[in-house]
Parts: structure tokens; sequence; C-alpha cells
């Protein structure tokens, strides 16, 4: 493994129960960072992880807050924040904007973006003062928003917005802000028995199977395959590292090829 100087660091992950969010933890605490790793369900898996579990409702008003006060009271600070939680994206919404309500535009506002802005801004004391990092979550669909319900891709594109501006202002002051833009990762949403996958086979009269062969191609990924959950955790802990110091304001697309534009 490639030593990536994170060792006694303290991170936080959010959406850390399942799928992307619980490999990023696994990898991180490989790592060996201190790492919190909070959601609002806490699982077997991540209970078994080796970071430290926190239960917490990222969009109730005071979340953020308590999040910080207990990583605080543990590890005495904070060096890397991976805003991870959000949802949305599995077509559960109206697939057309006349069917879309207001309260469905706010449901997606508040768990993709508001719950990212309040987080940040209550670590970001902490951030500063270690010169430390951020890494927002994004989609492709913010760049290919007919992959997605309206919605979600738009509130994934104000998280790029809201990347990009904060990179500006938090990069003199040595805090480093970057984004990954996943597409299709095989987490247990896709592949389990009782995920969005399986509703979408059903739906479409086909096998689990064949629907997990179907869907990289459809979204146009040219190598034809579903990322692994492991390949996103890596590039996170690469770009939490001091040897991606001069990585600053970027947007990583992890997608098969999927977006073709540069």
């Amino acid at each position: 493994m490639m030593n990536l100087q994170l060792t006694g660091k303290t991170a936080i992950v959010t959406g850390a129960s399942r799928g992307i969010g619980l490999a990023i933890v696994r990898e991180l605490v490989a790592q060996g960072m201190q790492v919190v790793g909070a959601a609002r369900t806490l699982t077997d898996d991540l209970k078994k992880s080796g970071a430290t579990p926190v239960s917490v409702d990222l969009t109730a008003a005071d979340g953020p807050r308590r999040l910080i006060e207990q990583t605080q009271a543990k590890y005495g600070g904070l060096d890397l924040l991976v805003n991870n939680l959000g949802g949305g994206g599995d077509k559960e919404h109206p697939t057309t904007f006349l069917e879309s309500t207001d309260a469905q535009w706010m449901e997606m506002f508040e768990l993709n973006f508001f719950s990212t802005v309040r987080v940040t801004r209550a670590a970001l004391p902490d951030l500063m003062a270690r010169r430390g990092g951020i890494i927002n979550f994004s989609s492709m669909c913010a760049r290919i928003p007919h992959t997605g319900p309206l919605p979600y891709a738009a509130s994934k594109g104000a998280i790029n917005t809201f990347s990009k501006g904060l990179a500006e202002e938090l990069g003199p002051q040595g805090v480093r802000v970057n984004t990954i833009s996943p597409g299709a990762v095989l987490t247990e949403q896709w592949s389990g028995p009782d995920g969005f996958g399986a509703k979408l086979a059903a739906a479409r009269g086909i096998s689990l199977e064949q629907l997990l062969r179907d869907v990289p191609a459809e979204l146009g990924a040219t190598t034809g395959q579903f990322a692994d959950p492991a390949h996103v955790a890596s590039l996170v802990a690469y770009l939490a590292s001091p040897l991606a110091a001069a990585i600053h304001g970027a947007d990583y697309a992890i997608n098969g090829g999927a977006i073709k534009t540069a």
C-alpha cells in the first residue's frame, strides 16, 4: 500500500453506513486515519469498520453542529471532511418536470445540497486551523442531467458550483476543496435483492443479472462496467493526502467514460 501520509489525521465521512460511504470509511481507516462515520442509521458494517460511528440527522438544524462537537470531543479537531451524504438519484421521484412538486425539489436540495453547506460551515473553523481538506460528492447527473431525476441532478449541479466557489475562497487559507462525481457504482442499491436495481429489473421484466449487464452501457460508459466503491474510496484517500497538495478546485469523474466531453 502506498504511504499517503494520513496516519493520525482525523476525518469525518457523512453517509457512512453503506455503499460508497462505507468503502471510504474503510479505506481511510486502513490508511491510519481516525475516522468518524456519520449516518442516520448505524449499520453493523459501520460499527465494525474501525471508525467511530455517530448517529445524526444532518438535515436537522442542529445535526451538523452536534457532529462536529462530538468529533472535537473525541479527537480534538478535524483534518478532512468528506461530504458523501446524498440520495434520490434512483428514479423514485417523478420522471418529468411537470409531475414534480415543490416538496420533492425541497427534499432533494435539503438532502443533497443544504446538508453539505451546513456541515461544511460547522467544520470550517477546525479545517482552517489545520489547513485541512474538503471533498464533496456530486454526480455525473450534474453534467448529464437526463441520467437522473431533474431535482436530483439540479441539486448535484449546485454542489459543483458551491465547491468551485468555496475552493476560490478557501484556497488562500490553506483549505483544499475538490469534488468527486461518480456515475454508476455497484453498491447494494443496484445489486441488492431489495434495492432500486431489483425494482427496475422487475419493472422491465428482466433478471437483475441482465439489468446489471445493461445499465453501464445505457448510461454511456465506454467500459461497459460499473465502478467499484473501492475505486471511489481510493481516490478520496489520494485527494486527502499531502501527495495531492496541488490539486484544488477539481471535479473528478468516475463513470467509465460516460462523460464524453473534455
